[in-house]
């Protein structure tokens, strides 16, 4: 079965110190937890050096998140670098016909089938790990947002609390002497 996904690097592995480099553009269509406003734009470079497969590139996208204050809708630009190492066991090919290096990952979720890298789960971890833990609207914490003052005008009970501690406390009220 061929994946789109999918980038052969048997290659560069086999090969010692020859480098691959390609662009990527991807909607990340199996992501269901991040709202994509424009493809994830970038280029990934993977080298060997018969012992460590090293992958690096540089990507952006826009995307869609939520003000960690008001939970309206913000969009963020989110731009990364990929530095990444994976180690390599057996000879290269072109050292030793009777062998051959492949990759070894030790990742939970698989990134390889055989030596063909899932481009889009490496970019969706990434991308992932480089998102703002906390987004902010433009009000931010201090300012007044009308999105953050509406939503607790609306939690903010009128009664001044649970009914049931209303009425716990007119009982002590009318416990309490008068003066």
């Amino acid at each position: 079965m061929k994946r789109d996904d999918l980038l052969d690097l048997n290659d560069v592995l086999q090969h010692p110190g020859r480098e691959l480099a390609v662009d990527i553009s991807t909607e990340l269509p199996e992501e269901m937890d991040v709202d994509l406003l424009k493809p994830l734009e970038g280029y990934l470079e993977a080298v060997s050096t018969g012992n460590i497969l090293l992958i690096t590139g540089s990507f952006n996208t826009r995307v869609v998140l939520e003000c960690a204050r008001c939970s309206g809708p913000l969009e963020v630009d989110v731009d990364f670098e990929l530095d990444e190492q994976f180690p390599v066991e057996g000879t290269p090919s072109s050292l030793n016909p009777q062998d051959l290096a492949r990759v070894v990952s030790d990742e939970p979720f698989p990134l390889f089938d055989g030596n063909s890298l899932f481009v889009e789960q490496l970019l969706r971890q990434a991308l992932l790990l480089s998102m703002p833990m906390q987004s902010l609207c433009e009000f931010g914490w201090e300012g007044n947002c009308p999105i953050a003052a509406s939503r607790s005008e609306k939690a903010t009970p009128s009664y001044g609390g649970r009914p049931e501690f209303t009425l716990l406390s007119n009982l002590l009220k009318s416990e309490e002497p008068e003066n």
